[in-house]
């Protein structure tokens, strides 16, 4: 066991996060509707065959599996599984809210009262166990109703059914929720456009176009629930959700140095400019310019972005990304998830995500360098395949030299400086992966008896990780 030198805040948030479409199964319960995530099928090309011109958003079960449709089941379990985070010493959990439990088209006058009534009781069992929800509002499940008959995100007129649904959401909740994120890795439709946005782009060339100015949409979206958030909660706090990944020259070439820059700003920097400085930065217009996007701004919309910002910024981190500005046909693709280049210095998870707990110290310096507000590690974990041992025991010591890296980097840059709120790592209890839909790729200290093709008991069991994080949380970080 590792002792640390520096302090973590007292009152830092410790806990561990999920989301609403990975886990809670019961897809057509309790009046809930369909939304992005139900028709998106699991294995490893899941991204590649939704992300395909012309798909039709259709359930094909002769085909595909759907493990969202059941996740883990903790629409019923709720309650077994928040005793285990408690269990833990959770101080937080950052969930969602599933759009379509509440709105089951997205357009209706009306909130559907089941679905509200499931989360005041999620939120009653932490109240519970004094766990302080973080709550995200939209985390890749837009209703698929405003998929299919609005076109998603580029469509203007989502804005007010985002607007309603997330004011719905602070009336309800305004004495049980302090803490919310308005869109989970916003940033993510500069790369993964239908992740971001719930659309399916229909050629190459409108792509661009299309997902910044959903992009819009979404900022402003974002900043009228800011605003009436603040109105309906005082003292909330309300932030903006990035996937960060510092992006490194591949050498010293100034010709690399310069790409990265430019890689780095518009994916990293782009969004957390418009949410947090509440203005486009000025390095929009040369690339709007370049790639012919135009955008078309309605009057007002501005200055709604300008009253709108945020109160912190939340992030995930699973890696950081090395690149370079030409790529031979071998390089190309040798990254990780949001492209780059092979870093010959990182070792990788099984996923071939580059592991880098460094990378974490440098994007907290470096995000808090140029905003000076709170920060948020939301997300933060090691996709892994489990064994389950013949006495039952998951001893899963890579995750938690995965984990005890990372926490000694948030430490360091601490000790830097950096203002950070708290840590929730990703999954903490397993779950659906997003980006390839499977079970197999574990992130959790609770093991779930799940598997890729449906199959399993669903029982809960404690991990090695689980009694070492529930120690961190106890020490306050001390002991890792």
């Amino acid at each position: 066991m590792n002792k640390t030198t520096y302090q973590f805040p007292e009152g830092f948030l410790w806990g561990g996060a999920t989301a609403a479409n990975q886990l809670e199964g019961a897809y057509l319960e309790g009046g809930k509707g369909m939304n992005l995530a139900d028709v998106m099928p699991g294995g490893k090309v899941r991204l590649k065959v939704i992300s395909e011109p012309g798909f039709d958003f259709k359930i094909d079960s002769e085909k595909y599996v759907y493990p969202n449709h059941d996740g883990i089941d903790f629409y019923h379990r709720y309650k077994e599984d928040i005793a285990l985070f408690a269990e833990m010493g959770f101080k937080t959990y950052r969930m969602s809210i599933a759009w379509s439990r509440i709105f089951p088209k997205g357009t209706e006058l009306e909130p559907n009262e089941e679905g509200l009534a499931f989360y005041d009781r999620v939120f009653d069992e932490l109240e519970k166990y004094n766990i302080e929800p973080v709550v995200t509002i939209s985390h890749y499940e837009i209703p698929l109703y405003l998929i299919t008959e609005y076109g998603g995100w580029r469509n203007r007129e989502v804005i007010g059914f985002f607007e309603r649904y997330a004011t719905t959401l602070f009336k309800r909740y305004k004495n049980k929720v302090k803490y919310w994120l308005t869109f989970n890795e916003i940033n993510g439709a500069t790369h993964m456009p239908l992740l971001g946005l719930g659309f399916s782009p229909e050629t190459e060339e409108t792509k661009l176009q299309d997902s910044f100015q959903g992009l819009h949409h979404q900022f402003v979206a974002s900043a009228l629930a800011v605003k009436a958030g603040h109105e309906i909660i005082p003292g909330s706090q309300i932030g903006c959700m990035l996937i960060y990944a510092p992006t490194y020259s591949y050498d010293c070439n100034p010709e690399n140095v310069l790409h990265a820059l430019q890689e780095e700003r518009l994916f990293n920097n782009y969004c957390g400019d418009v949410q947090v400085r509440g203005a486009y930065p000025a390095f929009a217009n040369r690339f709007f310019k370049e790639n012919s996007i135009s955008l078309e701004i309605k009057e007002g919309d501005l200055e709604i972005i300008k009253e709108g910002t945020v109160d912190f910024i939340s992030f995930s981190y699973y890696m950081s990304r090395t690149d370079k500005k030409h790529k031979t046909p071998e390089e190309i693709g040798q990254g990780n998830l949001i492209g780059g280049v092979k870093n010959p210095f990182l070792s990788a998870s099984d996923w071939g995500w580059e592991i880098d707990p460094t990378g974490l110290r440098i994007a907290l310096n470096q995000l808090y360098d140029r905003y000076q507000v709170p920060l948020f590690v939301v997300e933060n974990g090691l996709g892994a395949y489990d064994k389950v041992e013949e006495d039952g025991s998951i001893n899963d010591d890579y995750r938690i030299d995965y984990l005890r890296s990372h926490i000694d980097a948030m430490g360091e840059a601490i000790e830097d400086g950096v203002n950070l709120m708290g840590y929730t790592p990703w999954g903490c209890i397993d779950l659906v992966s997003a980006s390839t839909g499977e079970m197999s790729k574990r992130y959790g200290f609770i093991y779930v008896d799940k598997h890729d093709d449906g199959s399993g008991t669903l029982e809960r069991s404690k991990k090695k990780s689980f009694f070492w994080y529930k120690n961190v949380i106890a020490t306050n970080g001390q002991e890792l």
